[in-house]
């Protein structure tokens, strides 16, 4: 039971400090690709091109990256403790 509270703590330390991170290159890599800053989703004056441009390439950007530090830090975690990580807990909605 502590390892997968352990785990869980470990993962979301890592994951926030990851997004953040991502979302910084990701901004940056817009700002040198176009010479503009990243749209704002609320300016009704953003072109629709624009706007869905930037939600796709931020949302692949910070997607790939939390997906490659997960493997990471499973892999480390496994590699310390000689144990696999528990299941990272998904969002479940009910509708």
């Amino acid at each position: 039971m502590e390892q997968k509270l352990l785990w869980k703590v470990y993962i979301g330390v890592v994951g926030a400090v990851t997004t953040i991170a991502a979302q910084k290159i990701v901004t940056t890599a817009w700002k040198v690709a176009t010479g503009d800053a990243p749209p704002s989703p609320t300016d009704p004056d953003t072109p629709v091109k624009v706007a869905v441009s930037w939600a796709i390439a931020s949302g692949v950007g910070v997607g790939v990256t939390q997906l490659l530090v997960t493997r990471l830090a499973a892999r480390r975690w496994s590699n310390q403790t000689g144990a696999a990580p528990s299941a990272i807990p998904g969002i479940k909605l009910k509708i």
